[in-house]
């Protein structure tokens, strides 16, 4: 059945017993009007229950059918409904949800046909960048929060490799070495490897050359995606997401990524982190009447396209058990293909936009959509390829936890701003922010690198003084005994001795001089040319 206007009628029949299958009596948020036989009925509202928000979901259809102003719809409801939000903004075209809307007839005729009361509404909203990178709050995190196990998923590294990673992490706890950005790591691993430092590790295994350049390589290619600036302090809370505004709201994260949509392996750094650390820290709290927080992540095919095995499977796993610690999670991406199948079949609550069937890929992926739909009395191909801009197919969970009947639906309007904000808005509500003064200035506080790099300089002046002494007192023996006493081998003076030992070799090399850059250059595998 397809959807084209008419006017409407009393919903009867299978429309009726679609309306009632979305009569919840909690509290929910509503989506829009069930489109039925050509018409929209605004006394059949399309309802998604508040306490089922965590059991994930997904918003989907080509470009330009409205997905991005639905998330912000359900966004701003979840808001008033006192839950906090989290927005990733690819495309940088959400932080609209901070500005009351503007009124216009397009607005009040659309409100007018789904039964909605729109008021010009703006809502709390906090506004971060990765490290620095673009408009926002700084997010950073250290290296050690990582730690091995998640660093290796980031950096793809193999079994062998993970566990040698896990040994360095091990060496730095061990001997106070902060691993706070990646030049600390590199330093580690450099030290590693050298004469002396291969012996502070023999006892459990070792670092083999071949695995530390792989390591090395890795954060090289790594930090070319953009990663350098994310690592550091001071390190972000991400309880900060948690928050509510002094009237109760929850308060909208905005992460704005546009200056990063070209660097995936960044962002997916970021969630990654970010989701682990959340996961790490809340309690289990199992299903609540509303949920902690809500993510949602737009342009999801930017998430999971080119992704590894390690960090799909992460995702996968972290879906499947956030839900118990109270976070629900919506993806938002043109088609439902965009999403590993072993993600989607965890996604209770879907809201699909128009597809295209244009080609015969189209085609296909339109009837493989179908098919992941519960069975309907709508002509779901013929709906989904005739849907305007702002409608949508739904089903959710129910207050039971069961899915709701099919319901084509006219979506509701925003009632705030659709679109960005303006720079000095935006950069005005940032630097405005009470955390933009405990996050926005880098620190760059003693750790590893700046360890190892002092104990370096400390035995070089250990090497210069005792030279400076050696040399005075070969000039003293000269000058009392003269020439006339037969020479004999002298033992290596102390200074022979200082530059001579494992300990000042192994400094010598440490990363931030130029013998440790070369020693790191050969350990990647590109010697310096001879001349």
């Amino acid at each position: 059945m397809g959807v084209s206007e008419q006017p409407p009628a009393a919903p009867g029949g299978p429309a009726a017993e679609i309306a009632a299958g979305y009569a919840f009596e909690g509290a929910a948020l509503d989506l829009g009007a069930l489109l039925w036989d050509g018409g929209c009925h605004p006394d059949a509202p399309i309802r998604i229950p508040l306490p089922v928000l965590n059991r994930h979901g997904l918003v989907a259809g080509a470009t330009g059918t409205g997905k991005t102003k639905t998330l912000q719809l359900i966004a701003e409801q979840l808001s008033a409904h006192g839950v906090p939000v989290f927005l990733a903004d690819i495309k940088g075209d959400v932080s609209g949800v901070s500005a009351p809307g503007e009124d216009g007839e397009k607005v009040r005729e659309r409100a007018a046909q789904v039964g909605q009361e729109w008021r010009a509404t703006g809502f709390p909203c906090e506004f971060y960048g990765l490290g620095g990178t673009g408009p926002g709050i700084p997010v950073r995190a250290t290296v050690t929060s990582f730690g091995p196990v998640l660093l290796s998923k980031v950096l793809q590294l193999n079994q062998t490799q993970e566990q040698s990673l896990g040994l360095i992490f091990h060496y730095a706890d061990a001997k106070g070495l902060e691993l706070v950005d990646l030049k600390d790591l590199r330093a580690v691993v450099a030290f590693l490897v050298s004469d002396t430092g291969k012996a502070e590790l023999k006892g459990i295994g070792g670092l083999s050359t071949v695995t530390a350049g792989v390591i090395l390589r890795s954060i090289t290619a790594f930090e070319q995606q953009g990663a350098g600036d994310f690592f550091g302090e001071p390190e972000f809370d991400t309880s900060e997401f948690l928050r509510t505004a002094a009237d109760g709201r929850g308060i909208v994260s905005v992460l704005e990524l546009p200056a990063v949509q070209d660097k995936p392996q960044l962002f997916s750094t970021f969630l990654m982190w970010m989701l682990a650390d959340l996961f790490h820290d809340l309690p289990e709290v199992g299903d609540l009447e509303k949920p902690k927080l809500v993510f949602f992540f737009d342009e999801a095919h930017l998430l999971f396209g080119g992704a590894s095995k390690a960090f799909l499977a992460s995702i996968t796993q972290t879906v499947r058990l956030i839900r118990s610690k109270g976070v629900g999670v919506f993806f938002v991406t043109q088609t439902p293909k965009d999403v590993p199948s072993d993600v989607l079949a965890q996604l209770g609550n879907r809201v699909q936009h128009a597809l295209r069937a244009f080609t015969p890929d189209d085609a296909k992926a339109l009837k493989a959509t179908v098919r992941t739909f519960p069975n309907s009395p709508y002509d779901l191909e013929e709906v989904l390829t005739g849907l305007g801009t702002g409608e949508a197919v739904i089903t959710v969970l129910s207050e039971r936890g069961a899915p709701t009947p099919v319901a084509a639906t006219r979506l509701r309007a925003p009632e705030s701003l659709m679109g960005p904000i303006d720079a000095a808005a935006l950069d005005a509500a940032v630097k405005g922010s009470p955390l933009y003064g405990r996050y926005a200035e880098a620190v760059d506080r003693e750790s590893a690198y700046e360890k190892l790099t002092a104990e370096q300089r400390a035995a070089e002046a250990a090497a210069v003084e005792a030279a400076a002494a050696e040399e005075a007192e070969k000039a003293a023996k000269a000058e009392g005994a003269g020439a006339r006493a037969p020479r004999r081998k002298e033992e290596p003076s102390l200074a022979e001795q200082v530059v001579g030992s494992g300990i000042f070799k192994s400094l010598a090399r440490s990363i931030g001089t130029q013998l440790g850059r070369e020693i790191s250059r050969s350990v990647f595998g590109t010697a310096r040319r001879r001349r």
